[in-house]
């Protein structure tokens, strides 16, 4: 478990960083994120707006609980990359270009299979939990019972 949430957390710190600046580069609109966005055939005024996106799924993965917050950030950053990957290929980029694209894509896959091997890791420490404990209960009644028999 201690494994699990110590690598979900250095995965998920890699791909936050990753998502991360390249969402204040298109924010603001800078004059890269211009170049390309204009060169894959999109308007100016849609780079706002997918930065804008990303910082907000990027913040989500990253804060603790929200369980379906969390998951539709997952999927809204997976079909952004997606989409860039494919319309890069789609664009005649080289793969010199659009490659890099799978590096947080990866990351961002390994980061959600740890983070719901995480989840179920919570959830069954969780139950054995309440069955240690209703164990526990049955195993000590009838010493309870026992008890106050004999007494009578």
């Amino acid at each position: 478990m201690k494994k699990t949430k110590i690598t979900y957390w250095i995965i998920t710190g890699l791909t936050a960083a990753l998502l991360g600046m390249g969402a204040i580069f298109d924010a603001v609109a800078a004059p890269e994120a211009v170049t390309e966005i204009t060169h894959l055939g999109y308007p100016v005024y849609l780079i706002p707006f997918l930065g804008v996106a990303k910082l907000l799924g990027v913040t989500a993965i990253l804060i603790p609980g929200f369980p379906r917050i969390k998951e539709w950030a997952y999927a809204g950053l997976a079909f952004d990359m997606t989409g860039a990957l494919y319309s890069h290929i789609s664009s005649g980029d080289p793969a010199m270009v659009w490659a890099f694209i799978l590096i947080p894509l990866q990351l961002l896959v390994t980061s959600y299979i740890l983070h719901h091997k995480k989840l179920r890791a919570t959830s069954l420490s969780n139950e054995n939990g309440v069955e240690n404990s209703v164990k526990a209960t049955k195993k000590i009644r009838p010493k309870v019972i026992s008890v106050f028999e004999a007494q009578i």
